[in-house]
């Protein structure tokens, strides 16, 4: 049973790597990191699962408030980006340095 979602997550996990290594638009990468980070969620609630605790869910709630906050975070840094640029290349980044 743990087999099938641990799969899966492994699946999502390197679908986001290989999103973020692929991709140049800046929320291409975004989302990648953000499967990356729900993958690893289904893999602590699994392992909670198996193991009738609750210590996986907790550590996966606490992931999705570090996701919601890296949202944020991402949202103002495009928003800087596209408004300063008008491109969403993530070769633009060394140029915000000043």
């Amino acid at each position: 049973m743990i087999h099938s979602y641990l799969y899966l997550s492994i699946i999502l996990f390197c679908l986001g790597i290989v999103g973020v290594i692929s991709r140049r638009n800046v929320f291409t990468v975004f989302m990648s990191i953000e499967l990356m980070l729900n993958a690893a969620n289904l893999t602590f609630v699994a392992f909670a699962r198996v193991h009738e605790s609750m210590d996986g869910h907790v550590l996966a709630m606490m992931v999705m408030a570090v996701a919601a906050a890296e949202a944020a975070l991402a949202l103002a840094v495009v928003i800087l980006l596209h408004k300063h640029k008008s491109k969403l290349d993530t070769n633009v980044f060394s140029l915000l340095k000043g």
